[in-house]
């Protein structure tokens, strides 16, 4: 298991617009234009990138997604007490 994991997120108010926002995603919209356009994190400004991060950084639902996911693999909706969650592996 690795020690750290670089990832991007998306992160709504709403199930039902993390559900919208993974609809768009299956179409072919780019992860870093919608977290640009809908991301409540600040995060949203840098395509949702919230760099490189080691276990014990975020909370444990969004760690437990983000460390199980694959480079360039894409999570189901993670609901954490910010909200829900889409996250993506970058690398």
């Amino acid at each position: 298991m690795p020690n750290k994991v670089h990832c991007a997120h998306i992160l709504v108010k709403s199930e039902q617009e993390a559900k919208a926002i993974l609809e768009r995603l299956k179409k072919g919209e780019k992860f870093s234009a919608i977290a640009k356009a809908v991301s409540r994190c600040t995060s949203g400004k840098r395509g949702g990138d919230l760099g490189t991060f080691t276990r014990g950084k975020m909370v444990k639902e969004f760690e437990r997604a983000a460390f199980a996911l694959k480079k360039g693999e894409i999570s189901a909706i993670v609901k954490t007490k910010f909200g829900c969650h889409i996250i993506k592996r970058l690398e």
